[in-house]
């Protein structure tokens, strides 16, 4: 649906008009990386007794709270509220934007109740915001072999589903059907769009949650922030600047939009990753295998989407946790049991079992409960080697893309410069945790448990294959 535009210019009647009020700070357009906030004189802070730079009222934080608060005054959104929202805070504030996107549109002719200050805040949002959700295909192959790929991908699908949902939801309300439906003039794109924004733009807020505050969403991202933002005494939502803070007449002020975001997070949330960042920590999804005869039953007990999770240290030995693995790893003949049973209302229910005790509960804690076992430290070289498997194949493909190849057809460089940053950290990580499992396993190997088991094994294999009869 085509934005209506919003000149910077006219953002301080706005922010008069709806008590935002800034202090010795300003709004303006930074060296390429597009509207920040800066100092209009030189501030410190030695002695944090510095007052709030920017103060926006709590009436214009938008979080699920205001968002009932609109559908209170204004019918329209509360007919679309009921019938595709309700489902999770996120979804709602994502519905709360594709109003203001229609409200503020300049093809809307009216009929659907009230504006808000949002309503025309949101003329000033970013039209295009480069997270991977946006990216075209050509672009998303510079992703291929990341932690982000098979994220990226998954969202794009949930995004679609999503919006099919909200198609579907609003066929009953004609107004919204108009602009919604298969021919309105609200496409997927759009969706896709207030997604981005929403995860680009939004904050979590120490009492009101994970919010989007106007203004405040215009100070950019740096892992050395000068400021940082709070909630008053009165929910107010301030921005401070940090003790011993110093930020020179038209100084860029900066928060950091998480000390901990790794760079996959980063560009995947934000659509872009600073210089030099490291991987910090990488998530790959988990599959069962496919030889498995009870993988839909492990996958059931799990009860969450498995992962391998990889986490930098300070003294540059990586860790790894994948709690499904474990439990992967683990059979029928290690004493791994399902079994389903009839409850007293007539319902049935899957419990699995562990050395015959009820671990139904505890499916993501087999690392611990194998402990103990005389076959503990050969479950444990089970899930090293499947999990050093997964990262050489991983790295593999990471490495084959030829980083030298020229840009294709419709790819933007500053799309190719942050995919090529994600691509270089997580390639880093990757190696680093290959020599960590490759270690743990060759310590493994030469444990005297494993070293036992492993020549019983290979004894009878072979005693088989002199019994076996060729003839």
């Amino acid at each position: 649906m085509r934005r209506a535009p919003f000149p910077l210019n006219h953002l301080p009647a706005w922010c008069m008009l709806n008590n935002v009020r800034f202090d010795g700070v300003a709004v303006a357009e930074t060296d390429g990386r597009g509207l920040g906030v800066i100092a209009e004189k030189h501030l410190t802070n030695e002695d944090n007794e510095l007052p709030a730079l920017l103060t926006i009222p709590k009436h214009l934080v938008l979080c699920p709270e205001s968002v009932d608060e609109y559908a209170k005054e204004s019918k329209d959104f509360r007919d679309l509220l009921d019938a595709a929202g309700r489902q999770s805070p996120r979804g709602d504030v994502l519905l709360f934007l594709l109003a203001q996107l229609v409200l503020s549109s300049p093809d809307y002719n009216g009929g659907l109740g009230p504006g808000t200050a949002w309503t025309q805040y949101f003329k000033l949002l970013p039209a295009h915001v480069p997270t991977p959700t946006s990216w075209s295909e050509s672009e998303l192959s510079l992703l291929r072999g990341t932690s982000l790929e098979p994220a990226v991908s998954a969202k794009r699908r949930t995004l679609e589903r999503e919006f099919n949902g909200i198609q579907d939801a609003t066929t009953n309300l004609p107004r919204w059907n108009e602009l919604i439906g298969v021919d309105g003039a609200i496409a997927l794109d759009d969706w896709i769009l207030l997604d981005a924004l929403y995860r680009s733009r939004s904050l979590a807020l120490p009492r009101s949650g994970e919010s989007m505050v106007p203004c405040l969403d215009l100070v950019n991202h740096s892992n050395t922030a000068t400021a940082y933002f709070e909630e008053s005494s009165n929910d107010d939502v301030v921005l401070l600047l940090h003790r011993g803070a110093t930020v020179p007449e038209q100084g860029e002020l900066t928060i950091n939009y998480g000390h901990d975001k790794s760079a996959a997070e980063m560009l995947f949330s934000y659509g872009f990753i600073e210089s030099h960042s490291p991987a910090k920590s990488i998530i790959l999804p988990v599959e069962a295998m496919d030889d498995d005869p009870l993988a839909k039953a492990k996958l059931y007990a799990f009860g969450s989407p498995p992962t391998l999770k990889i986490t930098d240290s300070e003294n540059g030995a990586p860790q790894w946790n994948a709690p499904f693995i474990y439990l992967a790893c683990l059979n029928d003949e290690d004493g791994l049991h399902f079994k389903v049973l009839q409850e007293t209302d007539g319902s049935q229910s899957l419990k699995m079992f562990w050395q015959d005790m009820d671990v139904t509960d505890q499916a993501d804690n087999m690392q611990t409960l194998i402990e103990g076992h005389d076959l503990c430290q050969i479950f444990r070289l089970r899930a090293v080697s499947v999990v050093l498997g997964m990262i050489q194949q991983q790295l593999a493909v990471l490495v084959s893309y030829d980083k030298n190849s020229e840009l294709i057809e419709n790819e933007r460089p500053h799309i190719r410069q942050a995919a090529m940053q994600l691509r270089a950290a997580e390639e880093d990580l990757f190696t680093r945790i290959l020599q960590v499992l490759e270690d743990e396993k060759s310590q493994l190997l030469e444990d005297e448990s494993v070293a036992t088991y492993l020549a019983t094994v290979n004894g009878n294999q072979q005693d088989d294959l002199d019994d076996e009869d060729f003839s």
